[in-house]
């Protein structure tokens, strides 16, 4: 569903943002994840991995780990630490997903103006 300006209320654009903003996301977790080396289970062996990391390397884990939490809370599985439960698109989640595809991006900028008039 693409909303039309006539039906372009917040919560509409909401509708169609929140999978195509997830999918980004995603996509984006996905390519940084098999860039590393794959993380193991337990929180000590993931200390050592953390450790073991460049500093190139432990910056797409942090934001590995940030993508994660956000897509978690897109799809209502897990609240992100630091956004609220019933904000269901966070503007950490836009940012991150701008400029990796030319209609959602244009479809991000039409949200945030109606969020703005309303």
């Amino acid at each position: 569903m693409t909303p039309t300006t006539v039906e372009a209320t917040p919560d509409a654009l909401v509708a169609a943002l929140r999978m195509p903003v997830w999918n980004t996301l995603a996509a984006r977790a996905e390519g940084i994840r098999r860039a590393l080396p794959p993380r193991p289970g337990t929180a000590r062996e993931r200390l050592a991995w953390l450790r073991s990391l460049d500093p190139e390397q432990a910056r797409h884990a942090a934001l590995l780990d940030h993508l994660d939490a956000l897509c978690g809370h897109i799809s209502g599985r897990r609240p992100a630490l630091g956004y609220a439960a019933d904000d269901s698109l966070p503007d950490a989640a836009l940012q991150e997903a701008e400029g990796f595809n030319r209609q959602l991006t244009a479809l991000i900028a039409a949200y945030r103006a109606v969020r703005q008039s309303a």
